[in-house]
């Protein structure tokens, strides 16, 4: 089942041609120009040109301008004194660093120069020490009760009196 007609692709059969067709436009002629130009003399240029400047407003300008460039350059000069604030910290932070790492590593040389073993042999070696035997050793008793006495300034007042009293009543 071929078809033989191509209507469907044929878009002339779409097309409106029953629109009227519109006037086109003629083109413009280029009308002649007066000579409508105004001249003027060159002293009046030369005045305009030559514009005067009122001296406060050039003042205050030059005072804005200065006002302006003192308020940067202490923005810049602040940030400045920052940066090397900034830098001395970093620094100041590095040496602790190091300082602390040389601490840590004196206080391990320390420690192993003291160690109980060092000790035991230094005394035996150098001293000629030996550790206590049982049959040195003597054992004190405390079974008579001792007491621990306080002694008192004489020069106590009447208040300090009172308030001694009530200290010793809690203790």
């Amino acid at each position: 089942m071929a078809y033989e007609n191509n209507a469907a692709y044929d878009l002339n059969l779409f097309r409106d041609n029953t629109a009227p067709k519109l006037p086109k436009e003629k083109t413009k002629t280029k009308h002649k120009r007066d000579d409508k130009v105004v001249t003027i003399p060159n002293e009046e240029i030369i005045k305009i040109r030559r514009r005067r400047h009122n001296p406060f407003m050039v003042f205050l300008g030059s005072v804005a301008g200065v006002v302006i460039t003192a308020i940067v350059a202490a923005i810049i000069i602040g940030q400045v004194q920052l940066t090397e604030l900034n830098q001395q910290i970093i620094t100041a932070e590095e040496s602790l660093r190091n300082a602390q790492s040389t601490y840590t590593q004196n206080q391990m040389a320390i420690q192993s120069k003291l160690s109980t073993n060092e000790i035991e042999n230094y005394a035996k070696e150098k001293l000629g020490m030996s550790k206590a035997e049982n049959a040195q050793k003597e054992y004190v008793s405390l079974s008579k009760g001792d007491k621990a006495e306080i002694s008192e300034n004489a020069n106590q007042n009447f208040f300090q009196k009172i308030i001694n009293a009530f200290t010793g009543l809690w203790s």
